[in-house]
């Protein structure tokens, strides 16, 4: 499953890699994309090993705010 999620808080490039890093070490996603620019996080996951409220909350565990 893609979704893209609208990410608030993210200002620097630590920004990207935290949320970059974080969402590759969850079990289930397969491919992630930040864009700092847009504030938007496109995620690639299967959702029988992961679902969408663990990945938001994995963001919001980091400082950000998903915006849902």
């Amino acid at each position: 499953m893609d979704v893209e999620l609208d990410v608030k808080g993210m200002n620097c490039e630590h920004c990207e890699k935290t949320v970059n890093n974080t969402l590759q070490e969850l079990n289930g996603v397969e491919q992630v994309e930040v864009h700092l620019a847009s504030d938007k996080v496109n995620v690639k996951y299967d959702q029988s090993i992961i679902s969408l409220e663990t990945i938001c909350e994995a963001i919001e565990d980091q400082g950000y705010d998903v915006v849902r």
